[in-house]
């Protein structure tokens, strides 16, 4: 690695050595932490990342989940580079189409080399590889980070510090409310969750990324096999479990196939799934049960060379170049939860729209992957809610899941955001915490650069970083990045003025804007926006009598529509004025003319501050 060689200075007299000093600390180089490091060097915060194994991307690559799961209609932001960078390796987004568990499969190795690629032209960033953080303490408003490295990296300070852990271990080091399991049904109202809260969290998976090596390589017994362990893991005929969809052996070969013949085996239905609560534990807690989740997918592996007849199939053990050919870390899909600014529940993703507060409007990130719960593993499963793929709309992640309460200037990633124990199944996909890393960069650049704590920054300046950055704000998924109307259409979702509207089909879940439908009155909302309601609507809804009401709003300006000027400042063609105006036009007009997102400023609750400009 060429990264940076950290230099520190010392006093001679006093034998000390002062502490090399950053805007942004990032403890985490998974999905969020890499992102968020990268965003954060690009904005030109001096960043340093701290990360416990010799890889990065976390999830991705170090625990060997290498397929891109949802967002494909919104590759906003990092994830988008992240896909193009694949595609310039492989040569085609084609290629990359190699199993049916998603569109975007590469090998975990290049993942990680892509990610160490991309970091290593970052001016502003340092990376620590093989470090955790033993002490934090937090002198004079910033926080003092003691390492345990095998770096000369003793300690070291930020203005900002960021958890990207796996398991939001920062957390319990600052004393900070979290939770951990499920939560009970009187908790947020939500109607699939159990009565009783409980301590179940979802499985963790050591994956395997076998390759073909053209000949028999059965592995020996593993002990305590049992081929009856995995008889139901595909349509064996020897399955009389009817809670299941059974796959054929060909399916459960392919799902996870990568390019260049490997395959990824990380397959849910009674296959190498692992039930352990191991957030708590301590390191050798946690790693006898890592060793048994290792032997159990080794079980499977036995299970699939000779029930299955894939014989010639087994580890590839220069993917990872660990000992025993497994990934650096376990794919864990859950860790503990904060208590944040606020909370995003299932009710907030079903319907966005309908609740006292509107937090939608203060969305940083977007996902449209089910409600996936992996539990199968858990020795009562069968008593269990069934959570896997729950279907909802595609929706928008509220800046203030990112911010603790009562704490300044800490913000937290990955998979302990906070949200509900059912919204985890979700907003835990790469693809949702990649954007969540980037916008906590651009909240810790705000606030480093205007001298403000987190939670005073500005959210509509977080949106609008995010979007000049190619990201999403609202889920909208019938016009992409490449529209020119594409930041109006955002903007104006985000202040509720036009709503989307979310539908489920099948695997897919979205929300569209319909900026091609004529608009309607009863798409309207200017429920917040006192300034606008002091000026009756027109009934009719033409061009020219919505540009006339603009007028009246703009009462010191006068508007030269017939000008061919006018309309191209809008980017719109010139039309007929008298035709009914469509809901990607008014946006268009209503964003550019009165700037609604910008002039009225919200709080973590969506509500307008200063409703009476």
């Amino acid at each position: 690695m060429n990264f940076k060689v950290l230099i520190y200075v010392c006093t001679i007299t006093l034998f000390s050595c002062a502490k090399p000093e950053y805007d942004v600390v990032i403890v985490g180089g998974g999905a969020s932490g890499i992102t968020a490091a990268i965003q954060s060097s690009r904005l030109g915060s001096k960043t340093l990342l701290i990360e416990k194994t010799d890889w990065l991307g976390g999830m991705l690559t170090s625990a060997g989940v290498s397929a891109m799961d949802g967002n494909y209609n919104m590759p906003g932001g990092f994830i988008k580079e992240f896909r193009d960078s694949l595609v310039s390796y492989y040569g085609s987004l084609e290629n990359l189409k190699t199993g049916w568990v998603s569109n975007i499969m590469f090998e975990p190795s290049v993942g990680n080399k892509i990610l160490n690629s991309i970091a290593q032209t970052q001016d502003n960033l340092e990376i620590v590889f093989n470090s955790s953080v033993k002490k934090i303490d937090n002198k004079k408003g910033n926080w003092e980070v003691t390492l345990d490295s095998n770096s000369d990296l003793p300690k070291v300070t930020s203005k900002i510090l960021i958890d990207a852990t796996e398991l939001g271990d920062l957390i319990p080091i600052l004393n900070i409310p979290y939770s951990i399991g499920m939560d009970s049904n009187s908790q947020f109202a939500e109607k699939i969750a159990p009565l009783k809260s409980n301590n179940i969290i979802q499985d963790l998976t050591y994956v395997m990324i076998l390759k073909d090596y053209g000949k028999d390589v059965t592995i020996n017994e593993p002990l305590n096999y049992n081929r009856e362990e995995f008889l139901c893991s595909y349509d064996s005929k020897e399955c009389f479990n009817s809670d299941l969809k059974l796959w054929s052996k060909e399916n459960l070969i392919s799902y996870g196939k990568l390019p260049n013949g490997k395959i990824m085996i990380n397959w849910p239905i009674y296959g190498n799934d692992y039930y352990v609560n191991s957030i708590e534990m301590n390191e050798s807690e946690r790693e006898f049960h890592y060793e048994k989740a290792k032997q159990k997918s080794l079980r499977f592996l036995y299970f699939i060379q000779t029930e299955l007849n894939y014989n010639n199939l087994s580890i590839d053990k220069q993917e990872f170049l660990t000992k025993d050919g497994f990934p650096k870390i376990p794919y864990y899909r859950e860790s503990r939860r904060i208590k944040g600014k606020v909370t995003l529940n299932l009710n907030h993703i079903k319907d966005p729209y309908s609740h006292k507060y509107s937090i939608y409007k203060t969305g940083i990130a977007v996902g449209d992957y089910p409600v996936d719960h992996h539990h199968n593993a858990h020795p009562k499963y069968k008593e269990l809610p069934k959570l896997d793929f729950y279907p909802i709309p595609s929706y928008s992640v509220p800046l203030g899941s990112l911010i603790p309460e009562n704490i300044n200037n800490f913000i937290v990633i990955e998979k302990s955001i906070s949200v509900s124990n059912l919204v985890n199944g979700t907003t835990r996909l790469q693809p949702v915490v990649m954007q969540i890393g980037q916008a906590a960069a651009i909240l810790a650049y705000l606030a480093v650069s205007e001298n403000k704590n987190i939670d005073k920054v500005n959210i509509r300046e977080v949106q609008l970083e995010i979007l000049k950055n190619k990201g999403y704000i609202q889920p909208f998924v019938d016009v992409n990045l490449a529209h020119p109307n594409f930041i109006s259409y955002q903007k104006i979702g985000a202040c509720g003025i036009l709503k989307g509207k979310g539908i489920n089909i099948g695997w897919e879940n979205k929300t569209l804007f319909y900026p091609e439908n004529d608009l309607k009155i009863e798409d309207l909302d200017f429920s917040n926006y006192n300034t606008y309601k002091k000026h009756p609507f027109p009934k009719s809804l033409t061009i020219s009598n919505i540009l006339d009401w603009v007028i009246k709003i703009k009462t010191n300006q006068k508007l030269n529509y017939n000008s061919e000027f006018f309309w191209e400042d809008l980017g719109l063609d010139k039309n007929d004025l008298n035709k009914t105006i469509k809901r990607g036009e008014f946006s268009v007009v209503i964003d550019k003319l009165l700037d609604p997102f910008s002039s009225f400023n919200i709080d973590f609750d969506g509500e307008i501050i200063n409703n009476d400009l």
